[in-house]
């Protein structure tokens, strides 16, 4: 069996760590978040079903001016966002670069979008008159914060009823301000840590992310910026509506990742079938399934990106500021994952038998440990892949031509007639015995003088072709000057001239 990846380059990776990335979280009110319970709401308090817009405007009011005073309190204007192809990240971004990152208001964006609500209706078959669910477009704020615990998060308030909350919030953020606290020094960067003083120690924190503490920042949020919990009289389920668990891979140095990440990249794309991808994320291909599976390869900002999904799930692998390989695992609908948990039965006891992931927020360590068995295997899959990275760095350093001494040195061009005159000439089997010296090459490579020879033997060995004995003029073949000498020779002999015949 192969060796993990994380084994096999042990010695050139910085650190491993797997840690919570983006989370979102949906915010309902129990008894008002479908028609029927509203319907209970309005009916206990003697509100018609058609009076139910004159009901939802005041609540509406009570949004847009908590929006004003929080916003006249920190000082920031409310921006409005129209157009479709303004991120609201990069506007966040570019007023943290001014205002810094120290807790509190950030800003506050508003924008008309879709939203979920409820339709006055009388049906003149049945002479009933109820709600019905129905969409529609409200005014929606967007409370950015740097939080004390959580770091940048943002809270989505519709201004109509039945304000369904959106929170967002990352778990590298929260990660950081642990590392924080605890003394550990730490270099991240955008969403990825390139350096952690203490590896072990930052995978024990990351690993406690409780649901309890996320609960006690979410509760604090919705009251502040949706003021209408005192007339629902109820506080908000919160359940998960994305989430990303990430496994990063830190490198020493890109010249190691980037061979080995283009490799990895290249032979996922072509070897990952259906039934890997569904192994991948914990599950089966049967008959009955209905889950569209496939892979997909796109290029980024920062570099390229592997995808492969199932149903509501994914898997992928993409670098970061050549340094980080990761791995993650999304899912926006964790109730497609199962484990064995506590059950509940209309008849008879509580059992423990294996059931899909509860939604809710309380399921935030089973999840984990879901989502990192995801991780593991993808990374088992692509440790069992063939890795040239080796031997791509090797033809790289060996053929690129590189600055020596206030001059640029030629690479080796195994194509040039005068190179493969010496690079066949350094192959003699007896030279791998005794070695070398200038006088044993002038016999075989005629058409080169004395003073050329000796240039053509420095440059081998700054290249790192040859080696010379310590205290001789005797040179041997390296590893991987053998190496590039063996498939140059074969390369050409075996392909290139029979194809060209």
């Amino acid at each position: 069996m192969r060796q993990l990846l994380t084994e096999r380059y042990r010695e050139r990776l910085a650190g491993v760590l797997s840690c919570y990335d983006r989370i979102i979280v949906t915010g309902t009110l129990p008894g008002a978040c479908y028609a029927k319970g509203m319907m209970g709401f309005l009916s206990a308090r003697q509100i018609r079903v058609f009076d139910y817009p004159r009901f939802a405007e005041p609540l509406r009011d009570r949004v847009r001016d908590r929006a004003a005073e929080l916003a006249s309190a920190a000082g920031v204007t409310i921006e409005h966002i129209a157009k479709k192809h303004i991120r609201k990240e990069d506007v966040v971004a570019k007023i943290l670069a001014v205002r810094g990152d120290h807790p509190g208001l950030v800003h506050i964006i508003s924008a008309m979008e879709a939203c979920n609500t409820y339709k006055p209706w009388h049906d003149k078959q049945t002479h009933r008159t109820f709600l019905r669910p129905d969409t529609g477009k409200c005014l929606h704020y967007y409370f950015y914060f740097i939080d004390a615990e959580l770091g940048l998060i943002y809270l989505r308030v519709p201004t109509w009823c039945p304000f369904r909350l959106q929170f967002y919030c990352n778990g590298h953020s929260w990660l950081a301000r642990q590392l924080t606290a605890a003394g550990i020094g730490f270099t991240l960067a955008d969403n990825a840590f390139l350096r952690i003083d203490d590896w072990e120690r930052a995978q024990t924190l990351a690993n406690g992310l409780s649901p309890d503490a996320l609960r006690r920042v979410l509760d604090r949020y919705a009251q502040q910026c949706c003021p209408v919990l005192d007339v629902f009289a109820q506080s908000y389920h919160w359940s998960f509506m994305q989430v990303e668990y990430a496994t990063d891979l830190v490198f020493r140095s890109p010249t190691i990742l980037k061979p080995l990440y283009q490799q990895l990249s290249r032979q996922a794309i072509l070897t990952v079938k259906a039934e890997h991808v569904a192994t991948f994320l914990g599950h089966r291909i049967t008959a009955q399934l209905a889950q569209e599976i496939g892979s997909q390869f796109a290029t980024r900002i920062e570099g390229t990106c592997v995808r492969h999904r199932f149903g509501k799930s994914s898997i992928k692998i993409y670098d970061k500021f050549g340094l980080v390989l990761r791995i993650e695992t999304t899912t926006n609908d964790v109730a497609a994952f199962k484990h064995y948990r506590k059950v509940e039965h209309r008849q008879g006891p509580a059992t423990r038998a294996l059931a899909p992931v509860r939604k809710t927020i309380y399921s935030l360590k089973d999840l984990r440990e879901i989502l990192l068995g995801c991780n593991r295997r993808y990374l088992e899959y692509l440790s069992s892949l063939d890795d040239f990275s080796a031997g791509i760095r090797a033809l790289d350093r060996l053929t690129q031509p590189r600055p020596v001494k206030g001059r640029n040195l030629k690479g080796l061009n195994f194509f040039s007639r005068v190179e493969q005159s010496l690079l066949a000439a350094l192959q003699r089997p007896g030279f791998n015995i005794a070695g070398l010296r200038r006088a044993d090459l002038r016999p075989l490579l005629t058409q080169c003088s004395p003073a050329t020879l000796s240039r053509q033997l420095a440059r081998l060995r700054q290249l790192g072709v040859i080696k010379r004995v310590t205290g001789t003029y005797r040179y041997y073949l390296t590893r991987a000057g053998r190496a590039a000498i063996a498939a140059g020779r074969r390369l050409t002999e075996h392909t290139i001239i029979p194809a060209l015949a």
